[in-house]
């Protein structure tokens, strides 16, 4: 407490000394309104509290008096209240003075009060982000290709479909496959923003674009008669962080592994909860990982009609993955890492025998449709329809939906290699390989018997053709990997090669052979920064089938991305 009463007298000794400019002893005292209206003011702005001010006026007083014996002389006689001071030199005076304002503009800038038009503390501990893109697409079909490709999504979507060719009436769904589409201008838009709520927990919402629910894309074609476009919630989650090397987080996540679009769709999110962790143990080697869990979906509790209602069957997928970042040396690094996906219960099972002839208006597998799909996965007939007695043999509708028929439990290969080159140069290799540990052939192709009529993987014999793996390759070279200012550039080409159930077909890339497995083929492309945060893309992709009728399919993407 003294230190501090001896700080403030000696501030407003100063300040008064300032007032009256550079004073001899014999210079009359400042009058009494001007020292008390001084320490008012460091009242009102809560530099001092009221009993403070009224014992610094009485040290002042002592001190000053003090001051003046040591010197020889006592001075004109003073009144009640008057404080004299001594002469301090000029130099001593300013650099008191920057202290003393240097402390006082950090309390007040501490406590919000000397910039009243500043944001109140929690709009500063809230961060937005957000980014445009603006695409043109054309999409390219080679005339021989078939035009029987089934849509199996659709199918389901508007089935249950007849697949009995004895009594079915219509044809099913078929994709577009020779139909050239260009120009397609396409917008994605995404804004979100994140809230630190203390030290160790934070939350964030972010909306996008999307012509639909598909949880692989969230770009929206424009056009539609210039009608408005929907707006969806992309991410809603909460984090917790114990520790730097620790977080936990729920809700609608970003993709917590590490993984690439051969797999999982860059705008995929995924519903759940993880948790994260990165260990370093110097400065070239570090551990990563991450365990969670996400459930794909829920059966639905929604009312049917019928007395009996489908017993509970939850899809999850369970993940877990374990990688190393290895700095090598100066201009080389590498970073790997293994996964093990376990998708529970996604594959579909037969009903209990049903007879929609009958009157029977579902089966009790139905809601074992994929939720969404996008094409390639192996299927089968979900419902066991008993014959109808009364017609003749083969002639009993067959009303149908589909499921997979394969099993998929993943086991997912990552590795990256950065090289830093000759004159600022980066190279980049990504190889990627998955293979299904669930799938097995003769269970597939016992299951999938029933649809071998309109399958898209089947041989010349019509027999189904399958397979468990898939691969990529890959490789990046420019003077930036990622875009980040004007000038950055760089060019990337690969090769991809997806059996048809070496992976579900509803969570990878959209664009590559449209989306979904039973594809192979390459693609190039190139980067270029045009100005800060702002950047163009130019990608050629271009697929085929692995198994089944020709299927060739070219994409051409041109695009300005930018983001904030």
């Amino acid at each position: 407490m003294n230190s501090r009463m001896n700080r403030l007298a000696l501030t407003v000794g100063v300040v008064i000394a300032a007032m009256a400019g550079q004073a001899s002893a014999q210079t009359p005292a400042p009058s009494q309104n001007a020292t008390i209206n001084l320490i008012r003011l460091l009242v009102q702005q809560g530099v001092l509290q009221q009993e403070q001010a009224q014992a610094l006026i009485q040290q002042a007083e002592s001190e000053a008096l003090q001051a003046r014996q040591a010197a020889g002389t006592a001075g004109p006689a003073t009144e009640p209240g008057d404080v004299r001071v001594p002469y301090i030199p000029a130099v001593v005076r300013d650099q008191i003075r920057d202290e003393v304002k240097n402390e006082v503009m950090a309390q007040a800038k501490a406590e919000n009060w000397a910039q009243p038009d500043t944001l109140p503390d929690w709009a500063s501990r809230i961060t937005f982000e957000g980014d445009v893109r603006l695409r043109n697409e054309s999409r390219f079909y080679s005339g021989s290709n078939s035009n029987e490709i089934v849509d199996f999504a659709e199918l389901n979507d508007d089935g249950p479909y007849d697949v009995n060719p004895n009594t079915g009436t219509r044809l099913p769904p078929l994709l577009n496959t020779r139909e050239d589409r260009e120009n397609l201008l396409r917008l994605r838009a995404r804004f979100g923003f994140k809230a630190s709520l203390s030290e160790q927990w934070s939350a964030g919402i972010r909306i996008g674009t999307g012509s639909d629910t598909s949880p692989v894309s969230t770009t929206q074609t424009l056009g539609a008669g210039f009608g408005k476009k929907d707006l969806w919630l992309d991410q809603g989650y909460v984090t917790y962080s114990p520790s730097d090397r620790m977080t936990f987080t729920g809700g609608r996540v970003a993709n917590p592994f590490l993984s690439s679009d051969l797999l999982y769709s860059g705008d995929l999110n995924f519903d759940g909860i993880a948790a994260i962790f990165n260990q370093p143990f110097n400065d070239s080697l570090s551990l990563f990982g991450t365990l969670g869990a996400f459930p794909v979906e829920y059966t639905s509790d929604s009312s049917t009609a019928s007395f009996d209602k489908n017993e509970s069957d939850n899809e999850w997928l369970y993940g877990a993955q374990l990688g190393a970042n290895w700095r090598i040396n100066e201009r080389h690094r590498i970073k790997g890492a293994l996964a093990y996906y376990q998708f529970d219960d996604i594959e579909g099972s037969r009903s209990s025998p049903c007879e929609p002839w009958a009157g029977d208006v579902e089966c009790d597998s139905d809601d074992q449709r994929p939720t969404f799909m996008q094409k390639g996965n192996t299927l089968f007939l979900l419902r066991n329809i008993t014959p109808d007695t009364t017609v003749g043999p083969g002639l009993t509708p067959q009303p149908q939906y589909v499921g997979l028929a394969s099993e998929f439990n993943l086991l997912d290969l990552n590795l990256i290699w950065d090289a830093d080159l000759f004159h600022d140069m980066k190279l980049r290799t990504h190889l990627n390989y998955v293979h299904n540990l669930g799938y097995d052939e003769g269970d597939m192709r016992k299951r999938a018997a029933g649809l071998a009529n309109i399958a898209n993987n089947t041989d010349e014999n019509g027999e189904i053709e399958s397979g468990d793996d898939a691969w990529m390759l890959q490789m990046t070279l420019g003077n930036a990997l990622d875009m980040r200012k004007q000038g950055d550039w760089n060019l990337f080409a690969g090769y991809k090669y997806i059996q048809p159930d070496a992976l579900p077909d509803g969570f990878n890339d959209s664009t590559f052979h449209l989306g979904g497995t039973n594809a192979k083929g390459y693609f190039i492309g190139g980067n270029y920064g045009l100005a800060e945060r702002v950047y163009g893309t130019a990608r050629w992709l271009s697929s085929e089938e692995v198994y089944g009728a020709p299927f060739d399919i070219d994409v051409l993407q041109l695009e300005l991305n930018t983001r904030f």
